[in-house]
């Protein structure tokens, strides 16, 4: 048996409350508690419609400059989360672009159906 799909990402934040109100509220992302009691920086979350026990970790480094990462470096290019319908992400679109979140998109045409 083969791995068959991505079950979490986990990424580097610069602001861990500003990272978690994005996905939250732009999203529709959970906070889910999954942090040992004391643990502070991290925040676990698990999309709306999600069966996974997460699917995005969140780490918070302190004093961190923006990262270089894009054409002229490596690091991470994009996630892609899936939605059910065409019109659900055209809805999930135009929130990403009102809160300055959709810097480009593209037709993945063999992931519709």
């Amino acid at each position: 048996m083969g791995i068959h799909r991505l079950n979490h990402a986990v990424l580097f934040v610069s602001d861990l409350d500003r990272s978690v109100a994005f996905y939250r509220d732009v999203l529709g992302f959970r906070v889910i508690p999954m942090t040992p009691d004391g643990f502070r920086g991290a925040a676990f979350l698990q999309a709306p419609d999600s069966t996974n026990d997460h699917d995005l970790g969140l780490f918070e480094v302190s004093g961190a400059g923006a990262s270089p990462a894009g054409r002229s470096t490596v690091g991470l290019y994009h996630l892609a989360w899936e939605v059910d319908t065409l019109d659900e992400l055209s809805d999930t679109a135009e929130r990403l672009a009102a809160a300055g979140g959709l810097v480009g998109s593209s037709d993945h045409g063999t992931t519709k159906s």
